[in-house]
């Protein structure tokens, strides 16, 4: 039935009940993604998740549109660029040898970015501006640089991650100037929306945190492109809003609030990947933070104090999963890979939710989840390659 509705929309063609019809065009289409396959890697290839690495993959690429636009979902509602998951997807896409469309989808961000260095919340796949009045999220321009640091990092030859340096360089001069003015007078940024997507009169670790891991890469990169003396303001305003943040936090064990409040799953982004080195207590308040999380399926809700309806959110039990895997806590990361492959839908995709009954629920496939599973089993496989491939 599906095959004669896309045949029928598609091309207008009819088809009778019963026949086994292929849609037109489906078999250049498979085509090109097993290509676009067979030019990167598949993490996990030879292992038991390498199904869900496939289609994980497979679905990224569904949801890069020309000209850099990764839009979250495929559905009406989320068929947007956040630039939050667009930076996990640039990342994914680098780490699995997809380079060039990592840099098409920084581009993109470049392209949306306001002259001040700042973001919306999210953009239309054509560029042309934010969908709705939602308004500006900080964490937005963290995530921008960090994502291009990630980025270059994975071009092996010199010259030519130099010359992708050399590519983001506007992208990172107007998400440095904005990040160090948002944190010039005390180290932490006024209160802003951050991935729970609702307004805040406090600031949250969700928000604060990204800017510390941006401008800590934002350093990396000014130095391969020769601006020496902003890459060490970015280091000091890194090092500055970390020590701020560690002050803001780490008396309530890394809540979501500077004031306080239950702990949230942004204690991930103390921990590497994100931070070079881990504040004192972020591991343990990361790995005591799960706990206080999890649903009935098995898999994690955005915080402790999110609402309680038993729903298991896939883009932080995969952001769980993946800093696991780079922080050699190798059996939680295959236990949360183990959830999120166990709860697919019957397409092999990765859904936004998990309804306590451990039905796949919400958008599907999800960017972001897809991104940090496929970013999960890259780093599972560079532990295994041995200590001199260790996570990065």
């Amino acid at each position: 039935p599906a095959a004669r509705t896309m045949a029928r929309a598609v091309a207008g063609t009819t088809v009778a009940a019963g026949a086994a019809t292929v849609p037109p065009g489906s078999a250049d289409a498979a085509a090109a993604q097993r290509a676009w396959l067979a030019a990167g890697t598949v993490p996990g290839a030879d292992g038991p998740y390498a199904s869900m690495s496939r289609a994980a993959l497979l679905d990224l690429h569904t949801l890069l549109l020309p000209g850099g636009a990764a839009v979250a979902g495929w559905s009406e509602k989320w068929r947007y660029v956040w630039p939050r998951d667009a930076s996990f997807v640039a990342v994914a896409l680098a780490r699995t040898g997809h380079v060039d469309d990592a840099l098409d989808v920084l581009g993109f961000l470049d392209g949306v970015q306001a002259d001040d260095g700042s973001f919306e919340a999210r953009y239309l796949p054509d560029g042309s501006g934010p969908p709705d009045d939602r308004g500006l999220q900080t964490d937005g321009t963290g995530w921008a640089l960090w994502a291009a640091g990630l980025v270059v990092a994975e071009i092996a030859d010199p010259a030519e991650r130099a010359a992708a340096a050399a590519q983001l360089r506007p992208l990172v001069l107007r998400s440095v100037e904005h990040a160090t003015s948002l944190v010039a007078r005390t180290g932490l940024p006024p209160a802003s929306p951050d991935y729970w997507e609702v307004r805040e009169k406090s600031l949250t670790l969700g928000t604060v945190v990204p800017l510390v891991a941006g401008l800590q890469q934002a350093e990396v990169l000014l130095r391969l492109t020769g601006d020496v003396a902003l890459a060490d303001t970015a280091g000091r305003a890194a090092l500055r809003s970390q020590v701020a943040t560690v002050r803001a936090f780490a008396g309530s064990g890394y809540a979501r609030y500077a004031v306080g409040g239950h702990a949230d799953a942004a204690t991930a982004f103390l921990l590497r990947p994100f931070l070079r080195t881990a504040p004192p207590g972020a591991r343990q308040a990361w790995l005591d933070s799960a706990p206080t999380m999890l649903r009935p399926a098995s898999g994690l809700a955005p915080g402790a104090g999110w609402r309680d309806d038993g729903v298991s959110w896939t883009p932080q039990t995969s952001l769980y999963a993946w800093v696991a895997a780079e922080n050699g806590e190798t059996g939680l990361a295959q236990g949360w890979l183990d959830f999120l492959d166990g709860h697919r839908t019957a397409a092999g995709s990765i859904p936004e939710k998990v309804l306590a009954d451990g039905s796949p629920a919400a958008v599907a496939p999800l960017g972001w989840s897809a991104a940090c599973v496929l970013l999960a089993l890259d780093a599972l496989d560079a532990s295994a390659a041995g200590p001199g491939d260790a996570p990065r």
